[in-house]
């Protein structure tokens, strides 16, 4: 995804997130972070629902990405184009890129903001 430029709205004080940004850009994104004290307004913005929400929040060719999205499910939603507002990988799962921890616990990726309003799993991890 040479060329796709990820925007990243994190805590300025979060290690994991960092990560993440981390994993993008060996993912071959390009990746500008804009730190903030409350990433909240911009979840509010976006149209992330409550249940979905994690530590940061990015913006990709028109998609929202919340939460330690792995940059293979980013990879396939840029190429399968669904009609959806993006990906979540709600909470901080303790195997999603940039927590790391090994731990063998799956976890799951969300595609929300479909015309039906459900989400529904993208990706198990």
């Amino acid at each position: 995804m040479a060329g796709k430029t990820v925007e990243v709205w994190k805590s300025p004080s979060c290690g994991c997130c960092g990560g993440w940004v981390t994993h993008m850009r060996e993912a071959g994104f390009q990746v500008t972070v804009h730190e903030v004290d409350d990433v909240d307004p911009v979840k509010a913005q976006q149209g992330v629902p409550a249940p979905l929400h994690s530590c940061h929040t990015a913006l990709v060719d028109g998609y929202v990405l919340e939460g330690h999205v792995p940059a293979s499910d980013v990879k396939r939603l840029l190429t399968e184009r669904p009609k959806a507002r993006g990906l979540s990988v709600p909470g901080m799962p303790q195997d999603a890129p940039g927590m790391d921890m090994k731990t063998g616990t799956p976890y799951q990726t969300v595609l929300f903001g479909t015309a039906d309003g459900k989400a529904t799993v993208y990706a198990r991890h």
